[in-house]
């Protein structure tokens, strides 16, 4: 199966789900983004090493890592999201040390909050992205610089509180919908950038066509 290359676009804040974040991936060589739902300490330590110049006062638990494996000599490679179940995604770190390969199972915002620390790439395989991506028109050589702010909208560097739904709840289900309803509202999702409620929806497709 052949690797697709993604790189991080940013972390979209929810308004539905309190305590959970996106975490956006765009594909390097195309338009399709994948959206990760992960939680707020993953998303914190995600921006922190986006954002090069904060630096916490203590290391958080992905920093102690990296002190670990660069005392012991071990370099993170790369990682591979290689498993999509019932919409949970499965990474494998490939590591190295003293020219010795070793394939390290991780959570996959754990895995991609190590990556930016190595500076290594991040790779899906194209079966997950075919299944999982959420595909967006290319504007072609018409965009201009307001759609591309428009694409960015929403799109955080640094974590932020999220609040509950109009009726206090913790977030939307779409069991209740049919396949033609969950289709209309993932396009209206992603038309408004919203990116969590987009993997949500994008999910619960893929359980009733599986």
């Amino acid at each position: 199966m052949s690797l697709v290359k993604l790189t991080i676009k940013g972390i979209s804040y929810s308004q539905t789900q309190n305590g959970a974040y996106a975490l956006i991936l765009n594909e390097v060589d195309g338009d399709r983004k994948l959206p990760i739902v992960i939680g707020a300490f993953e998303a914190q330590s995600i921006a922190i090493a986006l954002e090069k110049e904060i630096k916490p006062p203590r290391p958080l638990t992905h920093d102690l890592f990296k002190s670990f494996a660069d005392r012991f000599d071990i370099v993170v490679k790369q990682v591979i999201i290689h498993k999509l179940v019932d919409g949970v995604f499965y990474s494998s770190i490939i590591c190295e040390r003293d020219k010795i390969e070793e394939i390290i199972d991780a959570r996959t915002s754990d895995a991609i909050a190590l990556a930016l620390r190595f500076n290594a790439p991040i790779f899906t395989y194209k079966n997950i992205l075919d299944k999982a991506g959420i595909f967006l028109n290319p504007n072609s050589a018409d965009a201009d610089s307001q759609d591309q702010d428009q694409d960015d909208d929403g799109i955080l560097s640094t974590p932020e509180t999220f609040g509950l739904d109009s009726d206090g709840k913790a977030g939307d289900t779409y069991t209740s919908f049919s396949l033609t309803e969950l289709h209309d509202a993932l396009e209206k999702a992603v038309q408004d950038e919203d990116y969590e409620k987009a993997a949500k929806i994008r999910d619960e497709i893929s359980k009733r066509e599986s």
